[in-house]
């Protein structure tokens, strides 16, 4: 079939309203590459815009090398977050908003200078200068109960999976981001446990990967834009009743409780 980004995401955006349970799509549409993904992406997030508000920032996934090797890239992806998505420490959320909620557990960063289009690539020592603060958060998402090895050309049409960044305080002076320790809690019990450099070995590297994919793009990572760097441990999927917290030290702690 002839390929339409339009009609691929008024698909996809009808199927999230209706809470269907998804199955991997992208092909389907006629989009067989990632640039045809993201073309589905950006006719998605329009569509969002008029609810959630302007792209306040972006979500970085696949950071770790076995969900790059289980996906079949050799790079992160991205995914907009839109304002009302951007939220804060001690929200409550029902579950029955989304098909399969899951949490990820991110050190987010906030930028403090543009990262326009140039003509060289920016390197870790360049995005490590322009970044002014750092808090922990939550990631929610929606996986749709996707089969994660057969869905990166979907996962991507579907802005990442990216329905919140719950965010503790940013704090403008923090440790060595590769070696803090991140721990996560479920109902006062320590659940899992990760470090920074479990994303790409820093979390600077994959904002680098961000400010040169959008460099690729024509477009700049712009100041006071958030972007959350990618889970430290593995992905959690939550029950009614349970109260996450997730500490990130020399930095801070977010929590959230989650409902039926």
């Amino acid at each position: 079939m002839s390929f339409d980004p339009a009609v691929a995401a008024d698909a996809l955006f009808r199927d999230h309203r209706e809470l269907r349970n998804l199955v991997p799509f992208a092909r389907d549409f006629g989009a067989n590459d990632l640039d045809a993904a993201y073309a589905i992406q950006d006719a998605l997030v329009q569509r969002l815009i008029p609810i959630h508000g302007p792209r306040v920032g972006w979500k970085i996934g696949l950071t770790s090398q076995r969900m790059q090797t289980m996906c079949s890239i050799d790079h992160p992806v991205a995914g907009a977050v839109l304002a009302s998505r951007r939220q804060h420490s001690g929200i409550v959320r029902p579950l029955s908003e989304l098909v399969h909620l899951g949490l990820e557990f991110e050190i987010c960063v906030r930028v403090g200078r543009d990262l326009p289009p140039r003509d060289r690539p920016w390197s870790m020592e360049d995005v490590a200068s322009a970044v002014n603060a750092a808090a922990p958060a939550f990631e929610v998402i929606d996986d749709g109960n996707w089969p994660y090895a057969l869905a990166m050309l979907s996962l991507v049409a579907d802005n990442a999976w990216n329905e919140g960044i719950v965010l503790g305080a940013f704090r403008e002076t923090w440790p060595d981001l590769a070696a803090v320790k991140g721990v996560v809690e479920v109902n006062g019990e320590v659940v899992d446990a990760g470090h920074g450099r479990d994303v790409l070995g820093h979390p600077f590297e994959p904002l680098r990967w961000v400010a040169n994919w959008l460099r690729e793009r024509g477009e700049t990572l712009r100041a006071g834009e958030i972007v959350s760097t990618g889970s430290l441990v593995t992905t959690r999927f939550p029950k009614a009743g349970e109260h996450y917290r997730f500490t990130v030290e020399g930095i801070g702690t977010t929590e959230l409780t989650l409902v039926a």
